[in-house]
């Protein structure tokens, strides 16, 4: 159905343990380069104080969301914490009429789907590491979002999404959110400038070679 759909800019997966900031990083990245945007979610997750449809989640019932798998809406999707989450193909195809790149906060369930996806050869992947582990509990206690039942649940999920790391590109460790989010641009800029998606390189070498034949070189 979508096979024929082609990304000519980045698709760039953002994935950490959740508390290590991947979401804030994200945040910061889009605000600071007008040429990412944000692949927005669907999700089944009740909507919490403050999120507004379409901008942090599509919001969608189980049985909705279900049928978007089985008609294959979906780039990857997963299930975390009781909820499921997922890509639609449909983001992808908006930000490639945009010409935009598009970031992706996902856990490695869902990195690992779009590494391997039909898009491949368009995906920078990232991963994002704590500085310690009692850190990460901290980030997660004061960002206040979850019972402790549920922060436990996070913490001991996050031995796992941790075990993934070698996975990725690029990894890197939030130790200090300014040089994280610097290294990222840096990241970026480097692949923009790989020969593979400079497009404009064959005309250019064509035009350099037709100067040589008129000088007869």
């Amino acid at each position: 159905m979508f096979e024929n759909l082609k990304s000519k800019n980045l698709l760039i997966v953002l994935s950490s343990p959740s508390g290590a900031g991947k979401t804030s990083i994200a945040s910061k990245i889009i605000e600071q380069d007008p040429k990412v945007s944000f692949s927005v979610s669907a999700t089944t997750r009740a909507t919490r104080v403050g999120e507004v449809e379409g901008r942090e989640y599509f919001f969608k019932s189980r049985s909705e969301f279900k049928e978007m798998v089985s008609r294959g809406q979906f780039l990857e999707y997963a299930e975390v914490f009781g909820n499921y989450y997922g890509t639609s193909i449909a983001e992808v195809q908006k930000a490639a009429v945009l010409e935009q790149d598009l970031i992706f906060d996902v856990d490695w369930q869902g990195g690992t789907q779009i590494r391997n996806s039909f898009l491949r050869d368009s995906v920078v992947s990232i991963f994002i590491l704590p500085p310690s582990i009692a850190e990460l509990e901290s980030r997660l206690k004061l960002r206040a979002q979850d019972s402790d039942e549920t922060v436990r649940s996070r913490m001991k999920e996050a031995r796992s999404e941790i075990s993934h790391w070698g996975e990725y590109d690029y990894v890197l460790v939030n130790e200090n959110f300014e040089e994280v989010t610097e290294s990222i641009k840096i990241i970026l800029k480097a692949e923009r400038l790989r020969r593979e998606r400079q497009t404009s390189l064959a005309s250019i070498v064509s035009s350099l070679n037709y100067e040589f034949e008129k000088k007869k070189i």
